[in-house]
């Protein structure tokens, strides 16, 4: 079996390679900027001359040699800072998105294989966090169960897990009415072994789409939250708190506070063109 998975790694690899080249312009756009940001989140300390929370220099300095995109309102490098903060931007809003995508993907699933009061139950209770604003509901456990890292990954992931819940329910109500289906539970299969084998896999392309739609709702929902002052705290270099701290250079025609805004938005717009090919893709598969 090992060495199976050993001759068929490199040809998905090249599947994937001819798929790319393939690919329009927009989306080797977002396959670069993606790459781009995933390599400065993990070679972040290499990257950069001081430290995450270093003062260096006097406050807001202009931008120089020294300091390429000046200094903070407390004398901190703002490209040091914005090094580290797509690490901390980035690996907090993939691993909220994983995790909401584990508990509503299962839970979506569940309420699709055994149906019943299962489904009725779940599917309430996600009626009812859902009547509630999203940015007001977690402003209100944010500001109940506090600001940690922990915390703030677990309250947005089972938020956003609600939506990951209503698309899997939907597409696997229609998955399992199949004729497949049907055989797999005349055969005594469990409903387990029906969620992972018969229903999940058929499913996968639009949840892979999905999450990388949702990644970008997350990270930008993180962002807005510490702009907000609740999200990511100081030390911790996050862009939305950047922006935060430089917006009043503005009014002196600096373009600073830009720089975070502008990763923010260039991350989302990459994530956004990738997906859009994946999702041509599978439906050109499909016809």
């Amino acid at each position: 079996m090992s060495h199976q998975n050993t001759l068929q790694s490199p040809r998905i690899l090249r599947t994937a390679a001819r798929k790319l080249a393939a690919a329009p312009l927009s989306a080797k756009f977002g396959v670069a900027v993606i790459a781009l940001y995933a390599l400065t989140a993990l070679l972040a300390p290499y990257l950069v001359r001081y430290g995450e929370a270093e003062i260096v220099g006097m406050q807001f300095e202009p931008w120089s040699a020294r300091f390429w995109f000046g200094t903070d309102d407390l004398g901190r490098d703002m490209f040091t800072r914005i090094v580290f903060g797509a690490r901390n931007t980035i690996g907090i809003a993939l691993m909220t998105t994983s995790l909401a995508f584990f508990i509503g993907a299962f839970a979506g699933l569940a309420a699709a294989a055994f149906s019943g009061w299962t489904d009725q139950i779940l599917s309430r209770l996600v009626d009812l966090m859902m009547a509630i604003p999203l940015l007001i509901f977690a402003l209100l456990l944010l500001s109940i169960f506090g600001t940690s890292i922990p915390t703030l990954i677990m309250v947005i992931a089972v938020l956003d897990s609600t939506r990951v819940f209503r698309l899997t329910r939907a597409l696997s109500i229609n998955v399992a009415v199949s004729d497949y289906v049907e055989v797999a539970r005349l055969r005594g299969e469990g409903a387990i072994w029906i969620m992972t084998r018969e229903i999940l896999p058929n499913i996968m392309p639009t949840l892979i789409a999905e999450f990388g739609l949702r990644f970008c709702f997350v990270f930008l929902l993180i962002s807005g939250l510490s702009f907000l002052g609740i999200g990511i705290q100081p030390p911790t270099a996050d862009w939305g708190s950047m922006v935060r701290e430089t917006a009043a250079l503005i009014t002196y025609g600096d373009i600073t506070p830009l720089v975070p805004a502008g990763a923010i938005a260039v991350l989302a717009i990459g994530v956004n063109l990738v997906v859009d090919w994946f999702l041509q893709s599978a439906s050109g598969l499909k016809d």
